[in-house]
């Protein structure tokens, strides 16, 4: 099957074009990277599962990708934690870039080509700044360099402002300075102060401004010119718009042919942010959610869109990946007696049109920017094959037709889960229970207590006492731990929580049998 040509937003442009990389079958992409002078929050989440879903689509289309994401190991923000702690800068912000690599793994993040980091890439800097001021954009006041922004008529290009609309200072990292030529002026180096890291420079010692690093560091793996780049949509100015100042300044052929920028994570309609103190960490949620919970979360929203925060959909999220992988382990149970058996018949005609359609449909949706929001919808129809196809299954000998429809399902599910980066490489059923273990957390409860639980129900249903024991399935259910009753006996599974507290007539059975 031909894979559909690529269309994505390019935040220049403000429309979906064409994706057409520079040199054939090759990407370069660039990332703007956190500041790491803490835990990374959701929002942090949100930017980089979006571009490693663009990542592992652009693989998946054989394009060989060159993925750039950088640490701001050197910042103020940085500066301030660190001397509040008593504790070095570049140590602190090398252990908190260690704990956001680690928590990318567990979002299921592919790992970029470079993760590069502002304090090995100093030289460069220092270069770039060079060139800028060769070419007539830049200026010195006391060991500090500034960019005259006047000096470039391309300025607000990107973000389509005008001059009036801009805020003294370039960005919310720096105070006014009324030495600058223009308020809009931005600090390419930052002259040394006390109880502060500095470097040695052809201007004096001090250390770069916020926005000079990601131009230096792009065009040193990426060149000049290159494919992708992303970032959160509120770097659009004054950072991704400074980078274009900074970049066309000591280069004019220098050129990114694609911006693309990803929405905010809301809560109670404001942004999450650590500034505004109205964040959860990654590690706060993944303590009580499964990561790919998570993940399953942030891609039911288009990447271009906020994300609303609330915890009933993160327990939709993680009702539906317990569903998942729900469904393939009990297809993998099926078909684990014949895993090495070979077949020489053909996929029943309807379940091969039904994988071909969703195929083509998850191919026409990621191509067009990315729409995993419908991919995710549509793969409740295979997930309802596999299902059926179980029920068929059971009881059963070996039927050559049910053993191929379950192979070319499950393969289509798990390829489909690969490629949007929500399959685990633990097994199902290490999944399975590591997901019950965050829905007990969640409930307060342990195994042991929804066990007794479970008991308490049984005596009181053997006793007839119906009442006590529809209130036991009730106050589970409305916990997120639904009772299962199988020929061998109850068993447990977490379950999306009722918004409101269910009646035993609509939302649960009575355990009291119908006369």
């Amino acid at each position: 099957m031909e894979k559909p040509k690529l269309h994505i937003f390019n935040s220049m442009s403000k429309q979906k074009e064409l994706f057409q990389p520079i040199a054939e079958g090759k990407v370069g992409m660039y990332v703007c990277g956190v500041t790491p002078y803490d835990f990374s929050h959701i929002g942090h989440a949100r930017a980089y599962v979006a571009f490693d879903v663009l990542h592992r689509y652009l693989k998946y289309l054989g394009y060989e990708v060159k993925y750039v994401r950088n640490f701001t190991d050197i910042d103020d923000k940085i500066i301030k934690r660190a001397n509040e702690r008593g504790e070095d800068p570049l140590s602190l912000s090398s252990r908190f870039s260690e704990e956001f690599l680690h928590d990318m793994a567990e979002l299921n993040c592919l790992p970029p080509t470079h993760e590069p980091r502002v304090s090995d890439h100093l030289e460069h800097i220092k270069d770039l700044i060079s060139q800028i001021m060769e070419n007539g954009h830049a200026y010195t006041i006391e060991g500090d360099v500034y960019f005259g922004v006047d000096t470039f008529c391309e300025y607000y290009c990107l973000s389509g402002r005008k001059s009036d609309d801009n805020r003294a200072g370039g960005g919310g990292r720096v105070t006014v300075d009324t030495r600058k030529h223009n308020p809009a002026d931005f600090a390419l180096w930052k002259a040394a102060k006390p109880g502060e890291p500095s470097w040695e420079s052809p201007w004096g010692p001090g250390r770069p401004g916020w926005h000079i690093e990601c131009s230096a560091m792009s065009a040193y793996y990426l060149g000049n010119c290159f494919d992708i780049h992303g970032g959160g949509k509120d770097l659009i100015f004054p950072h991704h718009e400074n980078e274009i100042a900074q970049s066309r300044a000591a280069y004019p052929q220098s050129n990114v042919k694609y911006w693309m920028h990803n929405g905010f994570v809301n809560r109670d309609n404001q942004k999450m942010s650590k500034s505004d103190n109205n964040f959860f960490t990654i590690r706060d949620i993944i303590s009580i959610y499964h990561p790919l919970a998570l993940r399953y979360f942030l891609m039911r929203t288009h990447y271009r869109s906020d994300v609303n925060y609330s915890d009933r959909a993160l327990d939709t999220a993680s009702d539906r990946i317990f569903y998942i992988y729900q469904t393939l382990h009990d297809s993998d149970i099926a078909l684990s007696p014949f895993r090495d058996e070979s077949f020489k018949g053909q996929v029943p005609a309807d379940v091969k049109e039904l994988i071909e359609k969703y195929h083509t449909e998850y191919l026409s949706s990621m191509s067009d920017d990315l729409h995993t929001t419908t991919v995710l919808d549509d793969l409740a129809d295979l997930l309802k094959s596999i299902n059926g196809t179980l029920k068929k299954f059971k009881g059963k000998k070996q039927q050559q037709g049910l053993i191929l429809t379950l192979r070319a399902l499950e393969q289509e599910v798990k390829d489909v889960l690969d490629a949007l980066g929500l399959l685990s490489s633990s097994n199902f059923n290490e999944v399975l229970q590591q997901l019950k273990e965050k829905a007990l957390k969640r409930a307060g409860f342990t195994e042991t207590e929804v066990e007794q639980r479970i008991e308490e129900r049984n005596i009181a249903r053997k006793n007839k006492e119906y009442e006590k024991s529809d209130k036991v399935r009730e106050e589970l259910y409305v916990k997120g731990i639904a009772l299962m009753d199988e020929p061998k006996g109850t068993i447990w599974r977490p379950c999306e929580p009722p918004e409101v507290q269910p009646e035993i007539s609509s939302e649960l059975q009575s355990d009291k049998p119908i006369s």
